[in-house]
């Protein structure tokens, strides 16, 4: 079954947010990654040292299943934190078959921002906003997984 997360989007606090939600629920992120520390993505090279120091991608794991994570903005790639896109559903799925379902059922008379398909993180990942204006992720994790399992 799948499983849903919060995805928050911030205009370059994403750290001071995610330290601050820290300090209230407790625990250790499981992930912070800034957008330097990605070398495989066209167009990196070229930002900033400060947009480099933002963060990619940063979770927090929340009680014993759910998962805050985050990034920043980054206006220099055209992206903008507007009210309404400053966060998005995250769907975890347990197979790229669950991951198509979901997203071509949500999706249907939406906006795809992303098609599912193969990320250089090494997930099977999709984006796209519904036709009720609603954000989603849907991901599959591929790189837990067995090879002969993918």
């Amino acid at each position: 079954m799948a499983v849903l997360n919060p995805y928050l989007n911030f205009n370059g606090n994403t750290e001071d947010a995610f330290n601050f939600y820290k300090s209230v629920f407790g625990g250790e992120f499981f992930m912070l990654m800034r957008i330097g520390d990605v070398k495989d993505v066209p167009g990196f090279d070229k930002l900033s040292e400060a947009d480099k120091s933002k963060i990619m991608h940063i979770s927090l794991p929340i009680g014993k299943s759910d998962v805050l994570m985050g990034t920043d903005i980054v206006e220099s790639m055209g992206q903008q934190k507007v009210s309404g896109n400053n966060f998005s559903i995250a769907i975890g799925t347990e197979s790229k078959d669950e991951a198509d379902k979901l997203f071509n059922g949500l999706s249907a008379g939406g906006n795809v921002a992303m098609p599912m398909g193969d990320t250089f993180w090494g997930a099977y990942y999709g984006m796209f906003t519904d036709k009720f204006g609603i954000q989603w992720m849907i991901s599959y994790d591929t790189q837990n997984v067995p090879a002969n399992n993918r």
